[in-house]
């Protein structure tokens, strides 16, 4: 069965509630300065599990974020697609995948619940299948997009703060 984000937010939140943890809302943690373990999601889907074994590590506080599908991710999307070289059979599939994506706006596409523990980030993450797609979609575009950092040379070195003297 494929989870309903926006129903498995307030179980989440609620779960958190009534296990005791402090939820702190903020944003996807991704790319953090300290190592990332994943929860596997696709053997053991269930949140209630991680948040069982944060518990158990003494863990109080959670970071909860959610992401929300919008117009402005769309109109990102589409405007990436405009300035790539994506050859033009390939482009009207892709913005035809995007126009198909246009009724999930404000629809929950990601969930992620993380802590902290022992030095290591530990990360619980869930996304809607139509997101990845999308998602999949945005890499698709990006491989298209020229790199600028061959046309620039040598000037961008450091941002103004390197000599050749």
């Amino acid at each position: 069965m494929k989870p309903n984000l926006d129903a498995l937010k307030d179980q989440i939140l609620e779960f958190l509630q009534a296990q005791g943890f402090v939820v702190f809302h903020g944003f996807c943690r991704r790319g953090g300065s300290q190592p990332a373990a994943y929860w596997d999601t696709r053997s053991r889907a269930d949140f209630r599990s991680f948040l069982e074994t944060a518990h158990e590590a003494g863990v109080k506080m959670v970071v909860f974020s959610r992401v929300e599908f919008s117009q402005g991710m769309l109109e990102d999307a589409a405007d990436e697609l405009e300035e790539c070289e994506m050859p033009a059979e390939e482009r009207g599939g892709v913005e035809r995948r995007l126009r198909e994506l246009i009724g999930y706006q404000g629809f929950t596409c990601a969930l992620e619940l993380t802590f902290d523990h022992a030095g290591r980030e530990y990360v619980y993450e869930v996304q809607a299948d139509w997101y990845a797609e999308f998602l999949n979609l945005m890499d698709e575009i990006h491989s298209y997009v020229p790199d600028d950092d061959e046309d620039e040379g040598e000037d961008q070195s450091m941002g103004g703060f390197f000599s050749r003297n």
